[in-house]
């Protein structure tokens, strides 16, 4: 007899059975140390929803499907998708200059919501005091770079993204983000560290398992991470960026999906459009972010062609590499998502003299100095990375303190032994 319709995926392939997803899940968390973690998959139009562990290391309540994951960065995705939303509207303009719809002369001139949603605002990573002002921090930040002309992830960026939010709609984010986002999606609004919200968990040294860690974001970064959400609120998230109808129009969905020239993320995507990232494999694009909060891992991918959503969270630090081996169970089980492959590092070279410094994003400073053996260490805030080593192609890597193994890192940016900047976890830092 031949199956239904509908236990075949858009490949024409049958369905993978929601046991399947558990065993995998299951599995994955117990290798990785994570003590929980959801997986939901929307496919032919069906949503498959799985979970695994506890919300809690020590107090033991199961995670379910309701359970309420924070889900850092992926935040931006939501923040970006509610600014689209008031540009469907027409209360807003990409290209309309922010210090004019703040009514405030200070802020860098020609910066625009598209620069703030794309990440190519110019402003520095974080505030160097999250306990000031919004637009006074932004007022006072050496930028890294001209509004328009390199990418540079911004969480401050956001922040100010969030205070167009509130001065085109009169609400405050959290406001803005329910009415215009979250209730229409059926989604609970939550939010990192609230007491309904699942704990993360840093990586223990001794024998008790992963170590419970309490979330802390400052209020002015809110729009930048502050939401938390299950793996199937993120299903319903992905579903706007597949055409669901009612928030955003064909035209400005497009616009938003479109990769942006100028925003090249080297070490986090493969592309940038605005306020969403493009994972791309032999010629295939997946949409989606990622994010990290206090011990929580969690990603979000969109196969538009095939109307496909994955989600995944996890409430361990070790969630990303979780994520990283979860692809390649989806990917055996035909659900191709792009793969974020380490390159193959280039030849190793000696480091240049000239380009030993210190360089600066903001408040955050990176240093490279000499190291051992002749090569070179990345201090970053007082934290010392050793085996620092430069490629013939200016890209480097250092040691990862978990595996041991070369970690590729970022690249410099200039002629080497004078270079300008170096690119570091998707942030432009220069020569100070």
């Amino acid at each position: 007899m031949r199956p239904a319709p509908e236990q075949y995926g858009h490949t024409g392939r049958k369905q993978v059975p929601t046991r399947r997803f558990q065993e995998v899940l299951a599995g994955l968390a117990s290798r990785h140390g994570v003590p929980g973690a959801q997986l939901a998959v929307l496919e032919a139009g069906l949503t498959t929803v799985v979970q695994t562990g506890v919300e809690h290391q020590d107090r033991r309540r199961p995670m379910s499907p309701s359970s309420a994951v924070p889900i850092g960065s992926v935040t931006k995705l939501a923040t970006a998708t509610v600014v689209m939303a008031l540009i469907a509207d027409d209360d807003l303009e990409l290209d309309q200059p922010v210090g004019e719809i703040l009514g405030d002369p200070g802020l860098a001139e020609g910066m625009t919501p598209r620069h703030l949603l794309s990440h190519t605002s110019g402003l520095p990573s974080d505030p160097a005091d999250v306990t000031g002002a919004c637009l006074r921090e932004i007022r006072a930040a050496v930028p890294v770079s001209p509004p328009g002309t390199a990418f540079s992830y911004s969480n401050l960026g956001y922040a100010l993204v969030g205070s167009v939010i509130e001065a085109v709609t009169g609400m405050t984010w959290r406001e803005a983000v329910e009415a215009i986002l979250l209730r229409p999606l059926k989604i609970e609004p939550s939010y990192a560290g609230s007491p309904r919200t699942v704990t993360g968990h840093g990586r223990a040294t001794g024998p008790s398992g992963a170590r419970p860690v309490e979330q802390a974001l400052p209020p002015m970064l809110e729009p930048a991470g502050a939401l938390a959400l299950s793996a199937a609120d993120l299903i319903e998230l992905g579903r706007v960026h597949l055409g669901k109808p009612g928030l955003l129009d064909v035209v400005t969905a497009a616009d938003m999906h479109r990769r942006v020239p100028d925003a090249e993320p080297f070490g986090l995507a493969d592309g940038w459009g605005l306020g969403i990232a493009h994972y791309e494999e032999d010629g295939e694009v997946w949409l989606g972010h990622d994010g990290t909060a206090d011990g929580t891992s969690c990603q979000l991918r969109i196969d538009q062609g095939g109307a496909c959503v994955v989600a995944f969270t996890a409430n361990g630090a070790a969630g990303t590499d979780m994520w990283h081996d979860l692809v390649a169970e989806l990917r055996a089980l035909d659900i191709a998502i792009p793969e974020r492959r380490q390159p193959v590092p280039a030849r190793p070279v000696p480091f240049p003299a000239g380009d030993f410094g210190t360089y600066r994003n903001g408040a955050l400073d990176y240093t490279i100095r000499p190291g051992g053996h002749a090569g070179a260490d990345l201090v970053v805030d007082g934290e010392v990375f050793p085996e620092f080593t430069l490629h013939d192609d200016a890209s480097f890597t250092v040691r990862d303190p978990v595996t041991g193994r070369p970690t590729p890192c970022g690249r410099l940016r200039g002629t080497p032994g004078a270079a300008t900047a170096i690119e570091i976890g998707g942030r432009l830092a220069r020569r100070h």
